[in-house]
């Protein structure tokens, strides 16, 4: 029973996890992109494939404004879509 009263003994400090925890958007900088995905989900049945190039462009605009971890889009599943826009951009 003593041991139930050792409170301080250790001390707890709680981290944040790695991935899937973001600052909310209060003040809605991202709600336009947000619109135009969910728009786009609603025309496209709900099949979030035809609806990534929306779903790339709210993610940069939450990393663009500190909303969440900066992260390569590569790791984020749009390396074909970096891939598709820089073969579309002319030589110099």
């Amino acid at each position: 029973m003593s041991t139930a009263m050792n409170f301080g003994s250790k001390s707890f400090k709680p981290r944040p996890p790695d991935k899937g925890a973001f600052p909310l958007d209060h003040f809605g900088e991202c709600s336009a992109f947000k619109e135009r995905f969910m728009e786009c989900l609603r025309h496209s049945g709900y099949e979030s494939g035809a609806c990534r190039p929306s779903a790339k462009a709210y993610l940069e605009c939450r990393m663009e404004r500190q909303l969440m971890a900066n992260e390569p889009l590569e790791k984020l599943g749009f390396k074909d879509l970096i891939d598709e826009k820089s073969e579309g951009e002319p030589e110099k």
